[in-house]
């Protein structure tokens, strides 16, 4: 792209098409970069008071403070003392609370679904067990402050793809560069189990497809743990084998392999899988999760719900089945967090901001308000295992909350300031610079028609 400089002296060659081309390819890149800068590292205390604390982990604290340094919270109570210099915010009247989660998202991946060159999601190949999200997040996404503005400050961001499709990472949505970001990479494995088990009535062919796939990733598994014992045994003469090396967390335990699956047989085959070969299972999308509730009880098995905007799965099946899941799936006993983009939610990753509409309408149908604000914070720093930095109000942990003017389930709500591990954050985004501009343009077009 630097060979574009000075563009304008093709318009008079033989090149004047790829002038074109690099022209556009330049105002396309423009057009992705956010104009927010990332907040700077907090360096004087800062207290946040007389606001309603929902803590998540706890009582709610009225008319609370909350007292944060360096990064972390120090204090919650009432009528805190503050330390010399610091910064002294009044919420009367406001809510305080913990950044929200979304559990499961390629935002940082693609940006126009649309406009191919955005989109950096999906390895070629069906096996991609090194493909690491992380590296190809971009900082500079337009989609990232929209979702800030909407209080998501935490995500999971994750590859595409067909079967063994890579690795996730949790990263904070605020910084110059991804390795700023980054709050955990990898975060675990990502399969999408429906692809190789077919629903309902399978037909020979599709039945004998999925089992070559299930030898597959017999194969792919028993390779990581001969490669293992071998680096163990003789370190210097087994050479490092990138794709094998980056699934031996996941052989161990020490991280989980996250489940992309809805109907019933494909959940209940993940964790049967997953229990003969001894990996950790997290269950994403969950559509028929209830059905298999003691399953998932028994071997503590939790699921991220992909959203509770969804239709319907099948034909029969009432209109508020997925907007219930929550309630049942909490009634039932199963560990849930909810997500905001699953298979039936428009938009995606564009739709991140609306995280909280998705508790919210769990919330409508049944669920405890409390547990719907845990749903998108404290259950999904949990099945995501960052529990110890995020998802609560608690001292010790990281300094990324969000104050808003009323209940932050409820569209009404403005999120008016946030900080992520102290760091204040701009909360400015195209969709707001986009309102104020045309509604500059019509209260004009109203003068100048009187």
């Amino acid at each position: 792209m630097r060979g574009c400089t000075h563009i304008e002296t093709f318009f008079f060659t033989k090149s004047r098409l790829l002038a074109v081309a690099c022209m556009l390819v330049l105002m396309l890149a423009d057009g992705y970069a956010h104009d927010q800068v990332p907040g700077a590292p907090q360096s004087r205390p800062i207290v946040i008071r007389n606001a309603t604390i929902h803590v998540i982990d706890g009582p709610n604290v009225e008319q609370g403070d909350v007292l944060f340094e360096r990064g972390k919270i120090k204090a919650i109570g009432q009528a805190l003392e503050a330390p010399k210099k610091a910064i002294e915010i009044d919420a009367t009247g406001k809510h305080l609370y913990p950044g929200l989660i979304e559990a499961m998202t390629d935002l940082g991946l693609r940006e126009i679904s649309a406009v191919e060159e955005t989109v950096d999601r999906t390895e070629y190949g069906d096996r991609n067990p090194n493909a690491r999200s992380w590296v190809a997040v971009n900082p500079d996404s337009e989609l990232i402050p929209v979702a800030r503005a909407g209080g998501v400050l935490t995500v999971m961001t994750a590859p595409r793809g067909r079967f063994v499709r890579g690795q996730t990472a949790v990263i904070n949505l605020d910084g110059w560069t991804v390795r700023e970001m980054k709050l955990k990479a990898p975060a675990g494995l990502y399969i999408d189990w429906g692809a190789m088990h077919p629903g309902g009535s399978a037909s020979q062919d599709q039945r004998k497809r999925r089992e070559q796939k299930l030898a597959e990733l017999d194969d792919l598994l028993d390779s990581v743990r001969r490669y293992q014992q071998a680096r163990e045994a003789r370190p210097e003469v087994t050479p490092t084998d990138v794709r094998l090396e980056s699934m031996v967390p996941m052989v161990e335990g020490d991280l989980p392999v996250f489940v992309e699956a809805d109907r019933q047989t494909e959940i209940e085959s993940a964790v049967a899988y997953g229990q003969a070969q001894g990996l950790s299972i997290v269950i994403y999308g969950g559509y028929d999760a209830e059905h298999c509730a003691a399953l998932l009880k028994r071997y503590d098995v939790p699921v991220i719900i992909a959203s509770t905007y969804r239709l319907p799965l099948r034909r029969d099946e009432s209109y508020d089945t997925a907007y219930t899941l929550p309630e049942r799936l909490r009634a039932a006993g199963v560990k849930f967090a909810i997500g905001g983009e699953g298979a039936g939610s428009p938009g995606g990753a564009a739709n991140a901001r609306n995280l909280p509409y998705h508790a919210a309408v769990a919330v409508a149908y049944g669920l405890p308000h409390a547990e719907g604000l845990r749903a998108v914070t404290l259950s999904a720093a949990e099945i995501l295992g960052v529990a110890d930095r995020v998802g609560s109000i608690s001292v010790g942990k990281d300094a990324s909350l969000i104050l808003a003017d009323g209940d932050i389930l409820e569209t009404e709500t403005n999120v008016i300031a946030a900080f992520i591990q102290g760091r204040a954050v701009d909360l400015g985004s195209r969709h707001k610079t986009l309102y104020e501009k045309y509604k500059l343009k019509y209260s004009r077009s109203e003068k100048q028609t009187r």
